[in-house]
């Protein structure tokens, strides 16, 4: 088991990384509060593992309730969220109750939420089983859920008490929500750990694959980078807002074609071609890294181009992104391999044309390769 810290002085807490977590009763059950814990899950993933996380706990002598939301992105809403305080009040839990997050990253998001707004704030601890999760949406203390005019619009900073990341679980992981974790993962190497993005050019394969060394090294990799932006910047005044690369893209397309409809991970590589497509406009980089970008999406059945929403749509749906200061919309875009920078410089005609270059009628959200 590998164990990093997320360095917040006295909110400072452990990522765990290893096999067999989901059994591990010291480390779920640690430091509690009181011995009584709400775990929240979907209908895919509580059939795999709920019962193994009860039994941990019970084993520590720890209560453990439960609430099993329906699986999907198009139930991070209100109604949905108000299941989990629906069962916080049903059981008459208190404000030492810590909430368990037994999933991807719409469980982390909400049991997150959740816990910040019951009660003014309560514990919670992340057990992600996606890889998305695992290397990017578990970490960091972001919790939202999504309104229809923009996705994570509504939310907090609330920083879990720890992080277990059980590798095993990626086993039961769909392909298609296994590569769209991997955008996640490419995004560290392109925004500044350029021997990571050279790591995974050599090892991608193995990483398809789902090779256990390779997956351990690449979620290890991509925790330490988001640990270390965290802690230096936990609330995104500025280093933080690099991690969003693709995303402002991208979360235009996850909400003009509906949400669910383009997985994150799926949204953010054709977004993140977007930020290089205008990138290579600015004159910041060449044509062969954006080429590179594109290979490495490619090699992972991920998408290279946007559903053609039309140019202002996009410019309309992005104007609602957390970045915008003062009316002016931030990006997250390439220096070079290994460096982004945010800026507010790009003008606008630019930015509609690198939307048009990188999407087109009739894209989907993942390559017809990928069927298998």
């Amino acid at each position: 088991m590998e164990t990093l810290e997320v360095d917040l002085a006295e909110r400072s807490y452990p990522i765990f990384i290893g096999q067999g977590l989901l059994d591990r009763a010291d480390l779920l059950a640690a430091g509690l509060p009181q011995p009584r814990v709400l775990i929240v899950s979907n209908e895919t993933v509580a059939p795999l593992y709920l019962t193994r996380v009860r039994a941990a706990f019970a084993a520590a002598g720890v209560e453990a309730l439960d609430v099993v939301l329906p699986d999907g992105e198009h139930f991070k809403d209100w109604p949905t969220l108000n299941r989990i305080f629906d069962a916080l009040l049903g059981h008459r839990c208190e404000r030492a109750t810590t909430l368990v997050a037994l999933g991807g990253g719409v469980i982390g998001d909400m049991t997150g939420f959740a816990a910040a707004c019951y009660q003014r704030g309560v514990p919670f601890i992340q057990v992600p089983t996606t890889l998305l999760a695992q290397v990017d949406s578990s970490v960091g203390g972001k919790t939202a859920i999504n309104h229809p005019q923009g996705k994570n619009m509504i939310g907090a900073f609330h920083q879990p008490q720890r992080v277990l990341i059980d590798t095993d679980s990626l086993a039961t992981l769909p392909a298609r929500e296994f590569r769209s974790g991997l955008a996640e993962v490419i995004k560290y190497g392109l925004i500044r750990d350029l021997p990571f993005l050279e790591w995974l050019e050599v090892n991608l394969d193995a990483l398809l694959a789902r090779s256990p060394a390779a997956l351990a090294e690449a979620i290890l990799r991509s925790c330490r980078n988001k640990a270390e932006v965290v802690a230096a910047d936990e609330r995104e005044s500025g280093e933080r807002a690099l991690l969003n690369l693709g995303h402002t893209f991208g979360h235009a397309i996850e909400t003009g074609a509906g949400y669910g409809v383009w997985l994150h991970g799926e949204a953010v590589a054709a977004g993140t071609m977007m930020a290089a497509e205008l990138s290579q406009r600015l004159g910041w980089i060449d044509a062969s890294l954006v080429a590179r970008i594109g290979r490495l999406f490619e090699r992972c059945s991920l998408p290279v181009v946007g559903p053609a929403l039309g140019e202002e749509r996009y410019l309309e749906l992005m104007a609602h992104d957390k970045k915008v200061q003062g009316g002016r919309l931030r990006l997250v875009l390439l220096r070079a391999a290994g460096r982004a920078v945010v800026s507010a410089d790009a003008p606008v005609a630019d930015v509609a044309a690198a939307i048009a270059a990188r999407c087109r009628a009739g894209a989907v959200p993942f390559l017809e390769s990928a069927h298998g």
